[in-house]
């Protein structure tokens, strides 16, 4: 665990309850760490531009949470350097509700999991909302030509923690192309059974046929 998450996350109220369920003692030495963890390893960049999807959250002027699942093709989500990743926000229902919470509150925090192996990675960061007339080549970086969703905004992000979670509790999730892929052998295999089998029961055909022709001559 970072020092950078704790530093975040380990609030008063926080260390209250880890006193009072007994993990209290267990905790306190992710406070004195000296890695910091507040940017990106190459491990972590590359695990974040490799997922398709993310849940973020923000908080509104009343104090309330609000969590939004961001998807897009692979590598929508990018990284311009060790502390500053951004994505492409495409068009949706039009409610704004992230977008209205970052106007008020420039908090942001991502949660990323890879469910076929089981990991997850969380970041906690700032937020800046960047529209296409402001810095159009910024949004180009962004696009993705073969995905057709209209871009309205940049979300851009600089990291202030980062860390990985265990994988208890995960269940293993596939995509479509994922079980495509894991499935490739067998159906070659099941192709390769099936012609086997279509050149025994001709190989069969013929001795029969070839045993029916003796017969007749005899």
């Amino acid at each position: 665990m970072s020092r950078a998450f704790a530093d975040i996350s380990f609030t008063p109220s926080v260390k209250a309850a880890q006193s009072l369920y007994g993990s209290r003692e267990d905790n306190l030495g992710f406070e004195l760490v000296d890695e910091k963890r507040d940017h990106l390893l190459e491990r972590d960049s590359e695990f974040l531009q490799a997922r398709d999807s993310f849940y973020q959250a923000t908080v509104s002027e009343n104090g309330w949470p609000y969590v939004q699942h961001r998807g897009g093709p692979a590598g929508f989500l990018k990284v311009f350097d060790a502390k500053t990743i951004g994505y492409a926000d495409f068009a949706g229902n039009a409610q704004y509700l992230s977008v209205g919470n970052l106007f008020a509150n420039d908090r942001i925090s991502l949660i990323l999991i890879d469910y076929p192996r089981r990991r997850r990675m969380k970041i906690w960061g700032r937020a800046r909302i960047v529209h296409e007339h402001e810095e159009p080549e910024l949004i180009a970086r962004l696009a993705m030509p073969a995905y057709r969703a209209r871009i309205e905004r940049a979300i851009i992000i600089t990291i202030e923690a980062v860390e990985w979670n265990c994988p208890q509790h995960i269940t293993p999730r596939f995509t479509g192309a994922e079980v495509q892929e894991m499935m490739a052998t067998v159906l070659e295999e099941n192709q390769q059974l099936k012609q086997q089998l279509k050149q025994q029961l001709q190989r069969l055909q013929q001795s029969l046929a070839a045993g029916r022709g003796v017969g007749s001559a005899m």
